[in-house]
């Protein structure tokens, strides 16, 4: 026996009462019971389900498996009769206004542009959808907007209604119809004709307004996101708190918001330039102090030097900066963080050495992985040792 949709009958029925035909679980054990007749609507035609509860225990899922309606509980039924449900209706409302404003975007967009909706999706904070064309303007997405809130205002009726698929060609449809049996269209007179199974209001001003917030290039479509009704009040609440803590920061006035932040922006961008060239000047002033610390040995210059939570772009620099300046250095770095040890290997092209081929040498001491070439080396590994030994294991790579 098939579940009577009692959201089709009144989608405004918010409790029902209802006999249990079926108790049971799913393949991952999932309980779920089946009723004779319900006002939970299953997930389906890009509308989530509806959720409540039956007898009081929350129902968190609803799908429908060849004409039956399963409700998933978080807990069990004890009544093998009947049972009291309840749905929780600013869900309900919620879904029932982005679905109808849905209708109503993509109706104006194709009335007024020709670009067709080819997907819809009904998410938990914002709605998308996916239109024919892989350029739209800000003029024409305003321009709909427009069209789309004044056929709210006129607050014209929402029809559902039942036909045959021979009845289809009375009707001026927006798209192909799916199905071939039970097909239900819901109408806005002169406006939108549409096959769908979803739930809407009863008038489009009910829909309360529409606002497109943003849209982009997707697969050679545009996905444009949208909000309707009270999402509308909470997206202009949550920006009206992010442009009035801006104003407090910057200390400027709302319609002065943008060009106040370019001018932050543009400042970072100068510091973060400057704050770069200092850190090459001390990284040139510290490579000069090494190469005087150290003195040629064995017909070369080693420098080697263990460094603690340096960053390795920094200890590369400070490397190709001494091996610049002195063709016959050899340069050991270790850089000790708290659960990792780095390694810098760098030599003038003087030296008789393969930085690569010493890398490699050490890398297994500390399970290590790393690369380079002939003249620089880099890389890194577990701290299974201290610095200073990792550093004597290089070192014994020069006897």
């Amino acid at each position: 026996m098939k579940t009577e949709k009692l959201y089709y009958q009144d989608p405004y029925l918010g409790r029902f009462t209802a006999s249990i035909l079926h108790k049971g679980k799913d393949e991952q054990g999932q309980f779920y019971v089946v009723l004779d007749q319900t006002a939970f609507y299953p997930t389906g035609g890009g509308q989530p389900h509806d959720t409540g509860t039956l007898d009081d225990i929350e129902v968190y899922n609803v799908v429908e498996i060849d004409g039956k309606i399963r409700h998933y509980l978080n807990g069990t039924l004890d009544k093998d009769q009947e049972c009291v449900g309840e749905i929780d209706w600013e869900r309900r409302l919620d879904h029932m206004q982005q679905h109808a404003g849905q209708h109503i975007l993509s109706a104006a967009f194709e009335e007024e542009y020709g670009y067709k909706t080819v997907s819809f999706h009904l998410g938990k904070e914002l709605c998308s959808i996916d239109l024919a064309t892989d350029l739209l303007t800000k003029e024409e997405a305003l321009a709909v907007e427009n069209i789309a809130n004044i056929i709210i205002i006129e607050n014209r009726p929402i029809e559902t209604r039942w036909v045959t698929k021979d009845e289809l060609i009375h009707y001026r449809l927006r798209k192909k119809v799916s199905v071939s049996q039970n097909i239900r269209l819901v109408i806005i007179p002169d406006f939108d004709y549409n096959g769908c199974g979803g739930t809407h209001p009863n008038s489009t001003g009910q829909v309360g307004s529409i606002e497109i917030l943003h849209w982009e290039n997707h697969k050679k479509h545009t996905r444009l996101y949208f909000v309707c009704g009270k999402r509308v009040r909470h997206q202009l609440h949550e920006k009206h708190q992010v442009i009035q803590g801006l104003t407090a920061i910057l200390s400027t006035p709302q319609e002065q918001l943008i060009e106040a932040t370019k001018r932050v922006i543009e400042q970072t961008r100068e510091l973060e330039n400057t704050v770069k060239d200092l850190k090459l000047q001390l990284i040139d002033y510290e490579a000069a102090s090494l190469m005087e610390k150290y003195t040629n040995q064995i017909g070369f210059r080693l420098i080697e030097q263990v460094f603690e939570n340096r960053t390795m772009p920094e200890i590369q620099q400070l490397a190709k900066n001494i091996t610049a300046k002195s063709t016959n250095t050899l340069v050991f770095f270790v850089n000790e963080t708290i659960d990792k040890l780095q390694i810098v290997c760098a030599c003038g092209s003087d030296v008789p050495m393969k930085m690569n081929q010493v890398l490699k040498q050490v890398l297994p001491r500390i399970n290590g992985k790393g690369g380079g070439t002939d003249t620089i080396a880099q890389g890194g590994g577990e701290k299974l040792v201290t610095g200073k030994e990792l550093m004597a294991e290089l070192v014994k790579e020069l006897d």
